[in-house]
């Protein structure tokens, strides 16, 4: 069993390396990606016309305006992923803990009460990041690069 461990432990290293070595390619790919998008949601926000104050914006106001939106929304993202790991790290410690005074019942409660708050948490989560976004007339899905 020791074994299997040890292997498991050398398995998710050599990961993290190969992951923090490909890093900088990935964040290249993705700011490539961003340019690409942000050049196309400009040419649809002077095609279409429908907002004043984007249309009535230089190129460059726009294009800052855009990746700083779109920076802000993938900071956002990150930091809601992280608040829901951590919730569900709390609700899972707390589901043990309710489960050595009540057994399986009271461990079933305490997970459907973590993940009902858990989803309430994600849903204002999610709703609070595109609110700004959305107010300032920007299309959100347009400037999502996963």
């Amino acid at each position: 069993m020791p074994i299997i461990i040890e292997i498991a432990l050398a398995l998710i290293l050599v990961g993290g390396v190969v992951h923090y070595m490909t890093r900088s390619r990935r964040l290249t790919d993705r700011g490539t990606m961003l340019d690409r998008r942000v050049d196309a949601y400009i040419e649809t926000i002077r095609r279409e016309g429908t907002n004043k104050e984007l249309v009535a914006m230089s190129d460059s106001e726009l294009r800052d305006l855009l990746q700083s939106s779109a920076h802000n929304l993938k900071v956002q993202r990150d930091r809601r992923m992280y608040l829901l790991f951590g919730g569900v790290l709390v609700g899972l410690i707390g589901a043990i803990l309710v489960a050595t005074e009540e057994g399986t019942r009271g461990f079933g409660i305490a997970l459907l009460v973590a993940a009902v708050v858990l989803y309430g948490m994600n849903e204002f989560l999610g709703r609070q990041m595109v609110a700004p976004l959305e107010q300032k007339g920007i299309d959100v899905e347009r400037l999502r690069v996963e």
